[in-house]
């Protein structure tokens, strides 16, 4: 037997996780977050749709959130098994769960108490930064291109995928009863060339079967040099200095603010800019520093990024209050602040600072999910709620792409290419449906497989078998990578509150009040 299921990233760009079974192991692929509209953050709070403590083993591509992000809870649900990955890998989730535990109890202390005044049931978080701690025991940290044991008949090769400090491609070697061994691959996030500070992805050839991510299988970007790069944020930052206002860059705390920084300190420094400010706020990014600092010697440009840190412009921010104490700040200043599709963390604070007015700027640096503020605001909508607040959008909001982490189009197509023969099938993952559509078109082979949240397939044949029934679906798979009712709500919220500012009189918005609660009640009955 050997079935593969698909609990994440399926027409979706986030919670990464896939399901391997044999007859002699079972075990996981990535244990990532689901991030986006509402309905698919709810998948977090579920119970997982197979028994944590059934796993023998669980292999992680690499450290972002939508990778990691439920391996504490996995841990918290009874995984006693190991952990595989890089070693850089397993230095930032040191870093990087704990804080995702932390954020989330913030979050639900917030939450809870709307929750008292509206009369409604506390929650708890999915889990907390003890959880996130007590999971690190099981990390096991593995070399590239060194074959190690997953599991009985089961044996993996990690390779550098250039997306992320420690990121990899994982090859599954996996032992059948007859026949010889079947050969998976599984992508991972796949890096773009000519990166700030990663090498260009490697992998092997000739497999039976590839599981390939398409966050941007629809994008084609030009490609540049870190000359032409720098040229590009350096009119960026030029646009927003003359506003001489902030400009606020929403960033992942990992790599993304490590990269910009770099560049940033590099215009700085060659007076291609003036100087001015540049504020880090976030304790995550500060925190995964460190690890960046700690493996300079693997990256690219590592000496670079040490010097931009220790750069007499850059401003690390620890605490709620020298955040806060920023917004008191005159002048042009930058600001770096995660989270990048503006979905949690401090950016929030800034955005609400800055976004109503006219002299700030929002330059936004990375893949916007759809239902995320991040996507809402680079559709450019004119109003926005943020913690219940409605706020008019009077900022300029920018996108600079050439420092997304993710190989576009044209990289994908070549990176499979270079796999040489596929026997089996291509499923790709990790991608809205246009992203999909448009890298199978690309792709051109007849192989393709898009799967469902959910799916499961038989790839003990030559080919791969949609297996009916495996698994009820937790999620309307026409709901999935969408904006969903929660962004309606809230799009609707503004529309009232813009039409009842409109009204000419009093007894106009008595009509309209009248008329949206008849609606109401008519849905009642």
């Amino acid at each position: 037997m050997l079935k593969l299921s698909f609990y994440g990233a399926a027409h979706t760009v986030t919670g990464s996780c896939f399901l391997l079974e044999t007859d002699d192991a079972c075990f996981l692929i990535d244990c990532g977050m689901f991030q986006g509209s509402k309905s698919e953050k709810e998948l977090n709070y579920r119970p997982f749709p197979f028994a944590p403590k059934s796993l023998d083993a669980m292999i992680l591509t690499h450290a972002h959130i939508d990778h990691s992000g439920l391996i504490p809870k996995l841990v918290k649900a009874g995984y006693a098994g190991p952990i595989f990955a890089t070693r850089a890998s397993v230095d930032l989730c040191s870093v990087m769960l704990p804080d995702s535990g932390f954020i989330q109890e913030s979050e639900v202390v917030q939450l809870n108490r709307r929750n008292a005044q509206r009369g409604r049931e506390p929650v708890d978080p999915i889990y907390t930064a003890e959880d996130a701690v007590d999971c690190l025991t099981q990390f096991r940290p593995v070399d590239y291109c060194a074959w190690t044991k997953i599991a009985r008949g089961v044996r993996a090769r990690f390779w550098n995928a250039g997306h992320l400090l420690g990121s990899a491609s994982v090859e599954l070697d996996i032992a059948q009863v007859s026949g010889p061994p079947k050969r998976l691959l599984f992508s991972g996030d796949i890096g773009p060339d000519q990166k700030v500070l990663e090498p260009d992805p490697e992998a092997p050839k000739n497999l039976n079967y590839v599981v390939c991510e398409s966050t941007y299988g629809a994008t084609d970007r030009t490609e540049l040099d870190s000359v032409q790069r720098r040229k590009l944020l350096r009119a960026e930052i030029s646009g927003a200095m003359g506003r001489n206002g902030a400009l606020i860059i929403p960033s992942f705390a990992v790599e993304r603010t490590q990269e910009l920084l770099v560049d940033i300190a590099g215009l700085m420094e060659s007076g291609e800019i003036p100087q001015a400010p540049i504020f880090i706020d976030s304790p995550l990014a500060t925190k995964a520093t460190a690890v960046f600092e700690k493996h300079a010697h693997a990256l690219d440009n590592g000496a670079e990024l040490v010097r931009a840190l220790n750069s007499h412009h850059v401003r690390f921010t620890e605490s709620v209050e020298q955040s806060k104490a920023i917004s008191r700040f005159r002048g042009f200043h930058i600001v770096i602040a995660a989270s990048g599709m503006c979905e949690a963390g401090r950016i929030r604070h800034h955005l609400k600072n800055w976004l109503w007015r006219s002299e700030g700027t929002v330059l936004l640096v990375g893949f916007q999910a759809q239902g995320t503020l991040g996507r809402i605001l680079h559709d450019g909508a004119p109003r926005v709620r943020i913690q219940g607040e409605d706020i008019e959008v009077r900022a300029r909001i920018r996108t600079l792409d050439c420092y997304s982490g993710h190989a576009d189009a044209g990289q994908l197509a070549r990176w499979i290419a270079e796999r040489g023969t596929i026997s089996g099938n291509l499923f790709l993952v990790h991608g809205e449906d246009e992203s999909l559509a448009g890298l199978a078109n690309l792709v051109g082979a007849g192989n393709i497989i898009t799967p469902r949240l959910d799916d499961a397939y038989d790839l003990g044949g030559a080919q791969a078998r949609l297996l009916d029934g495996a698994a009820p679906c937790r999620m309307n798979p026409a709901q999935t990578g969408r904006l969903d009712w929660h962004n309606d709500v809230s799009k609707l919220m503004l529309d009232i509150s813009d039409g009842l500012g409109r009204a000419p009189d009093e007894k106009t918005r008595a009509v309209l009040i009248r008329r949206l609660r008849r609606a109401l009640e008519a849905e009642k009955n």
